[in-house]
C-alpha cells in the first residue's frame, strides 16, 4: 500500500484516484472547486463514466479514497502525488499550462520530506524539466524529489478498464528511486511497463493520440472516394482491419472526432513541431480533414432539406462520443450551432450529455426520447453512436417523423435497409 495524492478531479484525476484506491493505495483526491469536493464527499460524481460511481463508493466506504481541497494535506500525506489539472489549449495551438505550474508550486511549498511528483496531465515535451524548476523556485524547505511523467491513455467512457488492464504503462523517469516506486505501485496491474526519460514519456502520449486521429481523418478522406466511385467505406475498413499491420481500430468513417484530447492533442504537438523547427504537415492535414467534416456533413443536411431555414432538425446525440457525458469539441455541438446559424429549428437528446449541453445550447427543444425528438421533425441526424439509438425502432421512428430524412454521421444503420422502410438515407462514405 502507497500512500498518493491525485490533484484534480476531471476525468483522468477521478478515475485515477478510483483506480488507484481500487488497488489497495490510500488515495486523497483533491480539487480547488469547494463544491465539488461536497458533492464528492456526498457521493455525487460530477462525470459520467461506467462503474466510476460504484467504485468510488466502495472504496469511500472502505476508507482508501477521501476527498479534499487542501494540497498541503494532500502533501504532507503523500509520498506519490499525482497532477491531474487541465490543460487546455490557447488560441495558438499550445497548451495551457498555468494550473500545472500553479498545483507545482504548492506542491512545493508544503513539502518537508521526499516526493515523487507524477505529470499525469497530457503535457508537451519539457513540461517535466519545467516543473521541477517551479519546485526547486518554490520550495521553502531544501527536500530532495522527483519528477516522473506517466501518461494516461484512458478512453471516456472505457476508462476503468483502460486503468485497471492497461495495453502498457509508461514512466519517464530521473532516477531509480522514483522508477523503483512507481513500478512498485502498478505491479498489481501486470501489465508492460516502458521505462524512458521524462521527454520521451511525453512524446509518447502526444505521439499516440495523434496517430490515432491521423487513422480516424485517413478513413474519413477514404469516405469521401468511396462515395464518389459508388464504394461501402465499412467494408474497406472491415478489411484494412484485418490486416494485422493496421488494426481495425479508430477506422470508423464518421463526422470527425472531438472530445478533450484528440484536437487538442493535435494542436500542441503541431504547435511544439513549429516551435522546434520543424513543419509537421501531416498534422495540419489530418486537423483539416476533421475540421472538413463537419462542411461536409451539413453539406449532406442541405442536400436533403434544400432549405434549412424554418425547418425542425431532430438531433440524436451531443456528447462527442457514447457511453460519456463529455462534449468537449464535441462535432454534435458544432452542428447544432451551424443549423441554429442557418436558421433551423432544432430538437435534441442525449441520454447523459443534456445537462452539460443545456448549459452551452441555447434556444433549442431538449428532448426527453428519441421519438420525441423525430416527432414533426422534417430530418433526423444522428452524431453520436449511442447503443439506444442503434436499437430504435425505424418504423415507429419513420411514422412520426415529418418526412422521412435520416442524415447519419456514424454510419450505424445498414443504407439498404433504410431504403426498402422508406427513408432518405444519407451517411458517411457508404456510396452503395
Amino acid at each position: 500500500m502507497q500512500k498518493i495524492a491525485v490533484i484534480g478531479s476531471g476525468y483522468v484525476g477521478l478515475v485515477t484516484a478510483a483506480c488507484l484506491s481500487e488497488l489497495g493505495n490510500k488515495v486523497i483526491c483533491v480539487d480547488n472547486d469547494l463544491n465539488k469536493i461536497k458533492s464528492l464527499n456526498k457521493g455525487i460524481i460530477p462525470i459520467y463514466e461506467p462503474g466510476l460511481e460504484e467504485m468510488i463508493s466502495k472504496n469511500k466506504k472502505s476508507g482508501r479514497i477521501i476527498f479534499s481541497p487542501s494540497i498541503k494535506q494532500a502533501v504532507e500525506k503523500s509520498q506519490v502525488i499525482f497532477i491531474c489539472v487541465g490543460t487546455p489549449s490557447h488560441t495558438d495551438g499550445s497548451a495551457d499550462l498555468s494550473a500545472v505550474e500553479k498545483v507545482a508550486s504548492e506542491i512545493a511549498k508544503a513539502m518537508k520530506e521526499y516526493k515523487v511528483i507524477v505529470e499525469k496531465s497530457t503535457v508537451p515535451a519539457e513540461t517535466g524539466g519545467k516543473i521541477r524548476r517551479t519546485i526547486e523556485m518554490s520550495a521553502r524547505h531544501k527536500v530532495s524529489f522527483d519528477v516522473v511523467s506517466n501518461p494516461e491513455f484512458l478512453r471516456e467512457g472505457q476508462g476503468l478498464s483502460d486503468a485497471m488492464r492497461p495495453d502498457r504503462i509508461v514512466i519517464g523517469v530521473e532516477s531509480k528511486v522514483a522508477e523503483e516506486i512507481m513500478r512498485r505501485l502498478y505491479k498489481p496491474l501486470k501489465a508492460p511497463i516502458i521505462v524512458c526519460n521524462i521527454e520521451t514519456a511525453e512524446i509518447i502520449k502526444h505521439a499516440s493520440n495523434s496517430f490515432l486521429a491521423t487513422k480516424i481523418s485517413f478513413i474519413n478522406a477514404i469516405s469521401h472516394i468511396c462515395e464518389k466511385v459508388g464504394a461501402d467505406v465499412e467494408k474497406v475498413a472491415e478489411a484494412m482491419g484485418l490486416d494485422k499491420r493496421i488494426g481495425k481500430a479508430f477506422l470508423n468513417a464518421g463526422a470527425g472526432y472531438g472530445g478533450s484530447c484528440f484536437p487538442k492533442d493535435v494542436e500542441a504537438f503541431i504547435h511544439l513541431a513549429h516551435h522546434k523547427g520543424y513543419d509537421f504537415e501531416l498534422l495540419k492535414t489530418v486537423r483539416k480533414i476533421n475540421e472538413d467534416q463537419k462542411k461536409i456533413l451539413f453539406k449532406k443536411i442541405e442536400e436533403a432539406l434544400w432549405i434549412i431555414k424554418g425547418k425542425t432538425v431532430g438531433v440524436l446525440g451531443l456528447s462527442f462520443k457514447p457511453d460519456t457525458d463529455d462534449i468537449r469539441a464535441s462535432v454534435g455541438i458544432a452542428i447544432v450551432r451551424m443549423l441554429q446559424q442557418a436558421g433551423a429549428i432544432v430538437k435534441a437528446y442525449d441520454p447523459k450529455a443534456m445537462p452539460k449541453a443545456k448549459i452551452e445550447l441555447k434556444g433549442i427543444k431538449f428532448c426527453r426520447t428519441a421519438y420525441e425528438v423525430a416527432k414533426d421533425s422534417n430530418c433526423l441526424l444522428i452524431m453520436t453512436e449511442w447503443e439506444e439509438f442503434r436499437s430504435l425502432d425505424l418504423n415507429k421512428i419513420k411514422k412520426v417523423l415529418s418526412q422521412p430524412i435520416v442524415i447519419d454521421g456514424r454510419n450505424i444503420f445498414d443504407p439498404q435497409r433504410m431504403k426498402k422502410l422508406g427513408f432518405l438515407y444519407k451517411c458517411i462514405g457508404r456510396g452503395v
